[in-house]
């Protein structure tokens, strides 16, 4: 675990965000508006919201995914806000919804955890699994209690839904990354299989103290993972909750708030529609 010293460093640094998709089109999408936030060494941040609210967009603007409009992004105090992805992808690693991205099918699990091995080392002509490397890949793999130690050689694509996603969470945390995200990385499984990966997710963002932003629909996930909650709406944060509040809130207030903020929402289009239909 961080000390309470490195954790209050700041990792991510995001000042007066703002992104427009379609910009002066019909199809115009204001995704982000003036999103400001600061996540210290080791902070673990669940993200909620409504469809739309722009959870996801959040997450790709830090990824790198896209430039701005205007604001900033800062990571591990390098200024990244004009730096494509592949600038970043030192510092950040990132796990998806769907299992079967993250990871090629066609090639083994050994050959998987390869790559995910040597991500950030310089390009060598040649690349090799030697038997020392190949135990301590499996020495991973056999942490996650899924019993694919012994079957590294075979294909990824081959696993169930569970146990890719499960090696795709290592394969993103094996290099300690700075920096991770989490986009609804549980949200396409089972039950079994997410409360799987939320465990893993929670021993391995605890073991390398990871500063962390995680996606999420879930109620439960949101308040009993982490130290910190935001929810956003309408491209805004528009809650943040830190230990304290989580703790004393349950599923139902939370529910109730994202209720709450659909009544606004709904009230205001009823205004606006109002307001066009007497200015006709």
């Amino acid at each position: 675990m961080q000390s309470d010293s490195a954790r209050t460093a700041t990792m991510i640094q995001i000042e007066g965000l703002h992104k427009t998709f379609n910009p002066n089109t019909a199809n115009a999408v204001y995704a982000l508006r003036g999103v400001d936030l600061e996540l210290a060494t080791g902070d673990f941040v669940t993200v909620i919201g409504t469809n739309g609210s722009g959870k996801s967009t959040l997450l790709n603007a830090v990824a790198g995914n896209f430039l701005p409009d205007q604001g900033s992004i800062r990571i591990a105090g390098e200024r990244l806000t004009r730096q494509p992805d592949f600038r970043r992808a030192h510092l950040i690693a990132r796990v998806f919804q769907n299992p079967f991205m993250g990871t090629a099918p066609n090639m083994s699990i050994a050959e998987n955890l390869l790559l995910a091995h040597l991500r950030g080392h310089p390009r060598r002509p040649r690349v090799s699994l030697d038997d020392g490397l190949r135990e301590q890949l499996a020495e991973r793999v056999r942490s996650l209690e899924m019993g694919l130690e012994g079957r590294l050689d075979n294909l990824i694509g081959s696993l169930s839904g569970g146990q890719r996603q499960a090696l795709t969470l290592l394969m993103a945390v094996l290099r300690e990354p700075k920096v991770l995200l989490l986009d609804e990385h549980t949200a396409a499984l089972d039950p079994k299989s997410a409360a799987q990966v939320i465990r893993l997710t929670q021993n391995f963002v605890e073991a390398a103290g990871l500063t962390t932003l995680m996606v999420t629909h879930s109620m439960h996930q949101a308040l009993t993972l982490g130290n910190r909650t935001i929810m956003m709406h309408q491209g805004r944060i528009v809650e943040a909750l830190d230990v304290e509040d989580k703790q004393r809130l349950g599923v139902d207030d939370l529910l109730h708030r994202f209720t709450e903020l659909r009544k606004r929402e709904q009230l205001t289009e009823a205004l606006c529609r109002e307001l066009v239909d007497a200015y006709r």
